[in-house]
């Protein structure tokens, strides 16, 4: 089983390029299932096909190889998993004088029922019914907030939890007789593992490189490649691993009117860029077609084209993940964190934990039990990893 997931700025083509590349999958022979966590949906666009909640099956190949899309519709979702927690926090909101519409608004917290997509994921990886997930999802920056969760989540429900619900537990009896505002009961807490517990083992799964590989879209252009760069620093920081990154509506060189000239000398200083920053990986292109890519006789040769002899489910890239190597006395840890400088990296520590941020994001990373009992002697950037050096306390 195999799992794609392609991400980008708003507007380069992600959509068209995972529907593309799931068709490519299915028409080699693989049982693809492409599915959208956007919610802006349109991969039923690209498709030209009515696409909902479930599953729908949309072709079928020769040598077994078939394809089906989704566009998840994650307040179903919400609603199987938090209705008992809204419910609560409703009557929270309501007894502090919040009207009822704003209630119900509030008591969902924006983004959360995204979540409810990287639980799907898990189901669907585990149902036996494909050989390759293509994921649609939403732009960049939800996407990184998205595949965080998990790690944030994991955070929550192993320290604050637990004292939450004993406190909880512990104060009820007294704040009922003395005061009228509504405390969380067992029912609630009962409802959040719930809902942790449709994300356990998501998180594993997707930084899986021999499972999952992130694919990004970009188009040439100097924005667009900056905000790719961020992402894919953003990406290693929670381990996932980029396998390609696919340069979208380059134009043409049939094209020779005088009038694209400057656009296409700043497409090419772009690719250039592209291809210097991102060594290592795979560097896929596709032209700017002279029509829309809607349809699967329209998408079939742009996948094929952008594909060409690979097949569209190999990992088309490896990388290093994090490993604990031993320098002389001392252990150095190493994880990759490509274009950073050592001052856009914030590190601390906290028991088992070293606290990791590289601008907006923060990842808590637990520490092998060789690390524990050793002290941070130092830092440093080392091309394009981040090596944090272990001494014995002393």
């Amino acid at each position: 089983m195999r799992i794609l997931l392609f991400t980008g700025k708003g507007g380069v083509g992600k959509t068209t390029v995972a529907a593309a590349t799931a068709l490519r999958a299915a028409e080699s022979g693989l049982r693809t299932l492409v599915c959208s966590t956007d919610p802006a949906h349109s991969l039923a666009d690209a498709f030209a096909v009515p696409l909902g909640d479930a599953v729908v099956p949309i072709a079928a190949f020769p040598g077994g190889g078939s394809l089906a899309g989704q566009e998840l519709d994650a307040r179903v979702r919400l609603e199987e998993a938090w209705a008992a927690v809204r419910e609560y926090l409703t009557s929270l909101l309501d007894w502090a004088g919040a009207d009822v519409v704003e209630a119900e608004e509030l008591a969902v917290i924006p983004g959360l029922d995204e979540v409810f997509a990287l639980a799907d994921l898990r189901a669907h990886s585990e149902s036996g019914d494909y050989d390759l997930l293509v994921v649609d999802c939403a732009p960049t920056a939800e996407t990184v907030r998205l595949l965080s969760l998990p790690d944030v989540l994991g955070w929550y429900m192993d320290r604050i939890f637990p004292a939450q619900r004993t406190a909880t537990r512990a104060v009820r009896p007294l704040l009922s007789r003395i005061v009228s505002m509504p405390v969380a009961g067992d029912d609630v807490f009962a409802a959040v593992r719930r809902f942790y517990e449709r994300l356990d083992g998501v998180r594993d799964l997707l930084t899986d490189g021999a499972v999952t590989s992130a694919r990004l879209v970009v188009n040439a252009e100097r924005m667009v490649v900056a905000e790719a760069r961020r992402t894919f620093t953003y990406l290693a920081l929670f381990g996932y691993h980029v396998d390609a990154v696919i340069a979208n509506r380059l134009l043409p060189g049939a094209i020779t009117d005088p009038w694209f000239t400057a656009w296409k000398d700043t497409q090419r200083e772009q690719l250039e860029s592209i291809e210097a920053a991102f060594a290592g990986v795979p560097i896929l292109t596709a032209e700017l077609a002279d029509d829309e890519l809607v349809g699967i006789e329209r998408l079939s040769p742009f996948g094929a084209a952008l594909y060409s002899e690979r097949s569209p489910a190999d990992v088309l890239a490896t990388g290093d993940p994090m490993r604990v190597d031993a320098v002389g006395d001392a252990l150095v840890l190493s994880l990759p964190l490509p274009f950073t400088e050592k001052a856009d990296v914030e590190l601390a520590r906290s028991n088992g934990e070293l606290l990791l941020g590289v601008g907006a994001h923060r990842r808590a990373v637990v520490l092998p039990e060789s690390l524990r009992r050793r002290e941070v002697a130092s830092a440093r950037m080392a091309g394009d990893r981040l090596e944090v050096e272990f001494t014995e306390g002393g």
